[in-house]
């Protein structure tokens, strides 16, 4: 059987060509170098080089092929900067999305760019989410597939209004006033950002964005609003909703941030129990002046207060306070916390279940003659306070909820500028309800002896998310998406959604959940005005799909502005208003709310990915006519046009990533999105968030060309790109000079590699020279097989959307196979054997394939240093650029049955003899290895087919002097001779040969003398040259 396996596997290496590569010099020569795979060997004098001494160096000098190349190893300051930009512009960046648009392609790849917010300069918030988006296209353009990736721009909102506005506020503008200023100010970030995209290399048509306040845009927008009104999913109403003073307008749940050291005045507050609950009368004695104790953090609502609410299934006891008598109704749960807060002992005088209570009505303590009831609800809980929870209708989510139950009164005292109303009385009028106006309220309180307790509680509270400043809850009339009966389909279209990290569902799931309905009016002047129409006497709102239609109409035409600028009659002409059944233009007013920018922005799909909206006899093409006809080309693949992913930071998962699936899950039924991928925030080196106030901000201009601080010096664009790509980005990522210098320092060593590889090309063009693989020699077949394999790890890590770990393959490709093993082997090839032999070609070969293989995996993450190599790199025009020329070109042919197990079979056995002599220099020994006939011997013996060589595959491996193969130790080695045993596994055919096979190897010092001009040690004395240097040199002359 054994005869059997090792005929299998000879007539495996015949396949090869083995024949072919013996003989005629063919088989050559191990290179005096020192590190294996696995030991770092010192190179000592065994590097091939020229040999040290005067006259040697110029006897041999010209006959040595060392490597030459103009490429730079290394650029800085403004030579990087200028390179880079001629780079840019020579290899074509500013056309390369247009060309791969026009180009035919199979699939599509589309990556729908979530707009940022165009009201300020680039910063690295950007970087890292524009050049991870690029990263992606970048890669499925070199893979073949048409990249869909319009970069857009979200242009209206709040923010911009207040920057543009600056120290005017809107004091004598009128709306179109307003809306100038905003657009110049938005146009003016618009073209910052896009500057610093460009230098970036983000790869795009700039010249064809997407701004939200493009007509066309906006008609498209109308036509999602129009669907979901016709729908029933929007509505008007009259509820409570987040209010920001300081912006004067509501706000969605999106544009608040939560301040977790806010500090809030928190009161216990008594509300006299004046009427006692018909199921406790008879259990009464001694209860009769029973005070209901309350907690709140807000006193200023108090006096909007329009019941107490508690927990139907839970305890309340009715306690006496030792230290004044008083009674007081509090949940059980509470009573041991509630003592210690008092500083007195609470004795239970009666127990009862929170169903008990129904019933039960109490006095007002501010307001004379006003009662308020004793009410179930199922928000109360028992974390804090008293288990007995204030309720204020127009100031709270669920005390609105309660207030709708049973019919309460939702009377708003607060107007939008956050101060009270006449209505609550002329001790409170006028004062901010967050500042004075709860000082008076507590003073009130006070003064009628209902203020129990008050305390200082921080505590997580909403802050408006652009003037940083708490917000109020109020109810005012809005409109509104009914997102309540949305959730559950967008729940279950999500679960066909892929999300990186997974972990980011369970976030967007509880998002949805927590959203009852989401305010979608704006009382600002710079947005899409909401197409409604309110009649001047009733108020009666006119808006149906004959209105809203004819405004799309007018928008795309003219932009939004002309809401303000046209006549009534124009927005309201005489055929909608017949289709309306309703009276003359001149009996409306036009609305002034605008739309929230999150509904601006959500309906991007709509507009950007040309889907066809149900009913909308316009062609998906025209929407967009505004972009020439290659980007204008349907997105429809396969009948899908949902985008394949959206990529932006994990705020998005509460905004637009949120608001796209509500809009497209209204107007289509679907998510508008196959994958999402979510990654963190750009913090500094410490861990803390930017902020200019900590001096910690980071500029992406002064990381590519320099900052004022020594600290930050030009690092490139490339260098920016790479801190992108090694980061984890779906957690924060670091950002500083410790970071970035790694980065700067990691690039220089690739370069250095690529270096190293174009400098061993020249002279070589892979269409002239190139060798057959069958006619390699093995380690060069091998390292096409590792090529192969990296390769395709690469691709799966882009895949992944794992830049980071590309890096770190890229990483241990260099160091492990190619630095410290493929490298160090063949350098005595490369440089002394004969310039045109077959064994150097055949090593170029390799060098070319590994160099474009790595080019090409670099390529995503580092274009500019990609494109630099291209054009120094060998055996193509000189006009092609990398982008335009494909992915990695790795063969299946590659992979050969056996050729793995020959070559590491070699290298198990070169590990124990570098492991015999740490330290010293393989090159001044002869090896012998004996193995027992089988499997493991025939392999070797492909490697080295005589008994002894100093020339052979094997040799060349194992960077020996000679090597001896035979089937046994010889009995006479000397005494000074190193012995060593171990095994092998051999596994081919699929685990269908497997042998464990042992050899000993004896490591002695080699009796020859050093070639002075490749400097290994196979001349027979000092002062002759080697036989192959003999060659060589005598053909030279």
């Amino acid at each position: 059987m054994l005869l059997c396996r090792v005929s299998a596997v000879s007539r495996t290496f015949a396949s090869w060509g083995r024949g072919s590569l013996r003989g005629g010099g063919l088989l050559h020569r191990a290179l005096s170098f020192s590190s294996s795979r696995c030991h770092d060997v010192g190179s000592g004098e065994g590097s091939a080089q020229p040999a040290e001494t005067g006259s040697a160096r110029a006897l041999y000098r010209d006959t040595v092929l060392l490597p030459r190349t103009e490429f730079p190893m290394k650029l800085t300051g403004q030579k990087l900067l200028d390179r880079e930009l001629e780079i840019q512009q020579k290899c074509g960046f500013a056309d390369l999305y247009s060309w791969q648009r026009e180009r035919k392609a199979k699939k599509e790849f589309c990556l729908h760019d979530g707009p940022p917010y165009a009201n300020g300069d680039p910063h690295v918030g950007h970087a890292l989410n524009k050049i991870l988006k690029d990263i992606r296209n970048r890669f499925e353009m070199l893979r073949g597939r048409q990249v869909h990736y319009i970069p857009g721009w979200d242009c209206h909102g709040l923010p911009i209004e207040l920057k543009a506005l600056g120290e005017l506020a809107t004091s004598g503008l009128d709306p179109l006033q307003i809306r100038h200023k905003a657009r110049a100010f938005a146009e003016q970030a618009i073209a910052r950002q896009k500057a610093a995209f460009q230098r970036w290399g983000v790869m795009a048509d700039w010249d064809q964005c997407y701004y939200t306040y493009d007509g066309a845009y906006e008609a498209a927008q109308l036509k999602v609003f129009q669907e979901m009104h016709n729908k029933g999913l929007i509505y008007q109403d009259y509820k409570p909703v987040f209010w920001s003073p300081s912006s004067r307008t509501a706000l969605a749940e999106a544009e608040l941030e939560y301040n977790p050291e806010h500090v809030s005045r928190a009161i216990y507050a008594t509300f006299p129990l004046i009427t006692l609950p018909p199921k406790i009368t008879s259990e009464a004695a001694g209860l009769e002046n029973v005070s209901v104790l309350v907690w709140t953090t807000q006193p200023w609502t108090i006096p909007a207060n329009q019941a107490v609410c508690y927990m139907p299934n839970a305890q309340y006891s009715v306690v006496r306070r030792a230290d004044n008598s008083q009674l007081l109704l509090v949940a059980t749960e509470r009573t041991a916390s509630m003592a210690a807060l008092l500083g007195t002992e609470l004795e239970s005088v009666g127990l009862f279940t929170g169903s008990q209570l129904e019933g039960g009505i109490c006095k007002h303590p501010t307001i004379t003659d006003k009662e308020v009831p004793l009410l179930p609800a199922n928000h109360v809980t028992m974390a804090k306070g008293t288990g007995l929870v204030h309720t204020a209708p127009a100031h709270g989510m669920d005390d609105y909820s309660v207030a709708s139950h049973f019919k309460l009164s939702v009377e708003c005292m607060v107007d939008a500028d956050g101060k009270f109303t006449d209505l609550a009385g002329p001790e409170l009028q006028n004062l901010s309800v967050m500042t004075k106006g709860t000082d008076k309220v507590i003073s009130m309180l006070q003064e009628c002896g209902a203020l129990v307790k008050e305390e200082q509680c921080i505590h997580s509270y909403p802050y408006d998310w652009r003037t940083k400043q708490p917000v109020v809850i109020r109810p005012s009339k809005q409109w509104f998406v009914n997102t309540a009966s949305l959730k559950d389909k967008a729940k279950e279209v999500l679960q066909k959604v892929r999300i990186l990290p997974e972990s980011a569902r369970g976030s967007l799931l509880a998002m949805l959940d927590r959203r009852t309905y989401w305010c979608i009016s704006r009382q600002r002047s710079w947005g899409v005005p909401i197409p409604v129409f309110y009649h001047r006497e009733t108020g009666e709102a006119l808006i149906n799909k004959y209105s809203v239609s004819h405004i799309g109409k007018l928008f795309k035409e003219n932009g939004s502005d002309c809401w303000w600028e046209l006549p009534i009659e124009t927005l309201l002409p005489a055929e909608v208003l017949k289709k309306s059944k309703a009276g003359p233009a001149t009996d409306y007013v036009r609305g002034e709310d605008v739309l929230d920018i999150w509904f601006d922005s959500g309906a991007s799909w709509a507009a950007v990915l040309e889907e066809e909206i149900e009913g909308d006899t316009e062609e998906p093409e025209s929407r967009l006519s505004w972009l020439p006809a290659p980007l204008r080309k349907p997105l429809v693949t396969e009948s899908d046009s949902r985008a394949d992913v959206y990529v932006e930071g994990k705020d998005q998962i509460g905004g637009w990533f949120q608001s796209s699936l509500l809009t497209s899950v209204a107007v289509r039924n679907k998510a508008p999105y196959k994958s999402l991928v979510v990654h963190g925030f750009a913090i500094s080196e410490k861990g803390e968030k930017m902020s200019k106030s900590l001096g910690n901000v980071v500029d992406p201009d002064a990381v590519i060309s320099g900052g004022k601080d020594p600290s930050m010096p030009a690092y490139g664009a490339d260098v920016l790109r790479w801190w992108v790509a090694e980061s984890n980005v779906f957690s924060e990522v670091q950002i500083g000079p410790t970071v970035l210098n790694a980065a700067r320092d990691n690039i220089s060593k690739l370069r250095n590699t690529l270096k190293f590889l174009l400098g061993n090309l020249q002279g070589f063009d892979p269409r002239v020279h190139a060798v057959d693989p069958k006619e390699m020699h093995y380690i060069d077949q091998y390292m096409l097989h590792l090529l192969r394999e990296y390769s395709i790890k690469v691709t799966d890590a882009y895949s992944e959307y794992d830049a980071g770990r590309v890096i770190r393959v890229l990483q241990a490709f260099i160091a492990r196979d190619l630095s410290s093993f493929y490298f160090s082997i063949i350098k005595d090839r490369l440089y002394c054997d004969p310039k045109d032999s077959l064994g150097r070609r055949s090593c170029q070969t390799v060098l070319e394939e590994i160099l474009d293989g790595v080019t090409r995996s670099i390529a995503p993450i580092l274009p500019h240093l990609a494109e630099e190599v291209h054009l120094h790199a060998p055996g193509h025009d000189e006009e092609g650029t990398l982008f335009k020329s494909g992915w990695i070109k790795s063969s299946s042919v590659w992979r050969r049955p056996g050729l793995e197990e020959a070559v590491e079979g070699a290298c198990a056995i070169r590990d124990s003899f570098l492991s015999s002599i740490p330290g010293k220099n393989p090159a001044q020994f002869d090896l012998t290895v004996a193995i027992e006939p089988g499997l493991l011997f025939e392999l070797m013996e492909s490697l080295q087919e005589e008994p002894t060589s100093t020339s052979s595959q094997l040799a060349e491996l194992m960077m020996v002097a000679r090597v001896n193969l035979t089937s046994e130790l010889p009995r006479d080695l000397p005494p000074d001779a190193q012995l060593s045993h171990g095994t092998f596994l051999i596994n081919l055919e699929g685990g269908v040969i497997r042998e464990d096979s042992a050899y000993s190897i004896a490591v002695v010092p080699t009796a020859a003398a050093r070639c002075p001009r490749c400097r290994r040690y196979t001349a027979k004395s000092a002062d002759c040259l080697c036989p192959r240097c003999q060659t060589v040199v005598s053909q030279a002359q």
